[in-house]
């Protein structure tokens, strides 16, 4: 029965959506709807609660994670839900001061910026839109391409100029004692590649990463060799989602999702060494089909995670 009424309502839904799709395109309604759904369907795999099976997978493990650009807080974004946060320990990168002092409760904090390697450099401060701070300067002549208003310019002007000591990720891991990192965030506003740059020997087993196709700053190396370098060190991109407005039909810039690539050897062995955390990852981050394949392909899965059902291809 269960069958009949999904075939009929598929039926329906062809009958019905090119009208819908009119009426939406005359009241100019269009794109916003198709947002509204393609948001709703990215975080469809939220109405799963993976809490008691991530719990058995990981036995009172912690997931070690570093935040760079942890400026609100781990998971700020709420990139992945909130009922996960309490299986990670987090590593917080914050290099203005007034900010990180917010994290004084926190085990770990890094008070500095992460790069290449150990050197003084210059952030600019943009006091009227934080989260926009970078170590390259706004470029106005971009603004049109992020769909910039006139009038917000003022947001994007850099109030004040600070010197920060930065450091690599690898030099700071190793200062507190932390062997294996199983996840690495960062959004740092064009400085994702050269902070990449210092990881070292680390390998995390999932990486979110912000790139930039049209940079809004100054100078910020080319997306593709961001993309380049992670395939170098043997990851595999399987996800986008955009931030922001823009002007073309591809964002300006979006959240990447990298997990070690599964079609090499390195790969596989770095997934299979630490199958439970890399599982336990793939289930908080919702991404439950590839999970289902790669567990498949590299004998790894059970019974449980091959019955989930991925609400996001429905």
């Amino acid at each position: 029965m269960k069958k009949i009424i999904l075939k009929l309502f598929r039926s329906l839904s062809k009958i019905i959506l090119p009208i819908l799709f009119k009426i939406f395109i005359n009241l100019k309604l269009n794109r916003r709807v198709i947002n509204f759904l393609s948001e709703k369907g990215y975080k469809s795999n939220e109405k799963y609660n993976f809490n008691k099976l991530i719990e058995n997978l990981l036995n009172n493990q912690k997931i070690i994670a570093l935040d760079v650009g942890a400026q609100g807080g781990f998971n700020s974004d709420n990139f992945f839900p909130k009922k996960y946060n309490h299986f990670f320990e987090n590593i917080l990168v914050e290099p203005i001061k007034e900010e990180s002092d917010k994290f004084k409760d926190k085990k770990f904090v890094i008070n500095k910026g992460l790069w290449s390697k150990k050197e003084k450099k210059k952030l600019y401060i943009l006091d009227n839109r934080l989260g926009s701070t970078s170590m390259y300067i706004p470029n106005e002549q971009a603004f049109d391409l992020h769909d910039i208003n006139d009038k917000d310019f003022e947001n994007y002007k850099v109030t004040r100029t600070i010197e920060i000591e930065c450091d690599t990720i690898s030099n700071q891991l190793s200062g507190l004692n932390i062997d294996f990192l199983d996840y690495l965030k960062i959004d740092t506003q064009g400085a994702e590649l050269e902070i990449l740059k210092g990881i070292g020997n680390y390998r995390p087993l999932l990486i979110k990463i912000e790139a930039h196709f049209f940079s809004m700053y100054k100078n910020v190396p080319n997306w593709h060799e961001l993309v380049n370098s992670l395939y170098n060190m043997n990851y595999i991109l399987i996800d986008l989602k955009g931030i922001g407005k823009h002007s073309t039909r591809i964002p300006a810039e979006a959240d990447l999702i990298f997990i070690p690539n599964f079609n090499i050897e390195a790969g596989k062995e770095l997934i299979k060494d630490n199958k439970k955390k890399f599982t336990s990852l793939m289930l908080i981050f919702g991404q439950l089909k590839i999970l289902q394949v790669i567990s498949k392909r590299l004998q790894i899965g059970d019974n449980v995670i091959e019955k989930l059902e991925d609400q996001y291809f429905n």
